[in-house]
């Protein structure tokens, strides 16, 4: 009995993160530099679990894995990989955008997938605009035929914030007529986060017509800012090991099916600022406008 006892007194204090230590597997196509040090950083915040990258080609099918497994899915081959059978562990999946989502899955979204969104929330892209941009009313937004889902999205956002959506598809891109027809109707442009429209063989032609009419572009990502946009938001690789963080507290059951991270930077190009007569952005100060919108119902 009094073995018993003190087995249960240690069992009390014993320090509640080692009870529920956890195996953290991380997928993707290949190692890399970069992957390895995602895999650190996360390792360093869950000094308790076992955190560890395995690429998808060395592992099993996913229905032969552990089910208590904390599985990360990195790029679109781990994603691949986990959709492939419907056994196995829950699995956040990240750098995953809208319209890659909308191309692979459509309407479907799997119990058994949390989809951590890689594209900046359109709500807060307009927020941005109305912010650098207050007197800006009129905003065109390209779409291609798999990606016309977030127009009406798009308008349901902008409404409350006294905005217009002017939307043109642009089914080709050797035609540019399109892209001219926005530009005569809008104030700004709206970049989705569509590869289809917004690559490096779209960016000169976007960029110097928008430019040529003294015209702003917002968005789609920070590449597109280096490239010459405007700006962008955009969550970086802290803001997602905080969000990782937090659900790997959780129980998979409890993981929503998509989101959003909470934290988020602005991103700005100050020689086009300029160029434009907006003057100097000031990310920080933006960030924390756009932060202090979201907290409002």
């Amino acid at each position: 009995m009094r073995m018993l006892r003190r087995w249960l007194l240690l069992v009390c204090l014993w320090p509640a993160g080692m009870l529920w230590a956890s195996e953290i597997l991380l997928t993707g196509s290949q190692d890399s530099p970069g992957v390895e040090h995602f895999v650190e950083a996360l390792r360093e915040r869950r000094p308790a679990d076992t955190v560890h990258f395995v690429p998808v080609t060395e592992l099993a099918r996913p229905s032969r894995l552990n089910p208590s497994v904390r599985l990360i899915l990195l790029d679109s081959a781990g994603l691949e990989w986990r959709l492939s059978e419907t056994a196995g562990p829950p699995a956040l999946a990240m750098r995953v955008s809208r319209v890659q989502a909308e191309q692979r899955l459509g309407k479907l979204r799997p119990a058994y997938l949390s989809l951590l969104w890689s594209d900046p929330p359109l709500d807060r892209q307009l927020r941005l605009t109305r912010y650098l941009l207050p007197e800006a009313r009129r905003i065109g937004v390209l779409y291609a035929e798999h990606s016309r889902f977030l127009v009406e999205e798009a308008r349901r956002a902008a409404k409350p914030m006294g905005l217009e959506i002017i939307a043109e598809p642009w089914p080709d891109l050797r035609d540019n007529r399109p892209l001219q027809t926005l530009l005569q109707s809008s104030d700004v442009l709206l970049g989705i986060d569509d590869l289809q429209l917004y690559n490096s063989k779209t960016a000169k032609s976007l960029l110097l017509s928008s430019y040529g009419r003294q015209m702003a572009l917002i968005g789609p990502n920070a590449g597109f800012v280096r490239a010459g946009a405007l700006a962008s938001t955009l969550s970086n690789q802290d803001d997602w090991l905080a969000v990782l963080d937090r659900l790997l507290d959780q129980a998979p059951g409890k993981w929503p099916r998509a989101l959003y991270p909470e934290h988020f930077r602005v991103v700005g190009n100050q020689q086009v600022a300029r160029a434009l007569g907006i003057g100097t952005i000031d990310p920080e100060g933006a960030a924390l406008a756009l932060a202090e919108g979201e907290r409002r119902p």
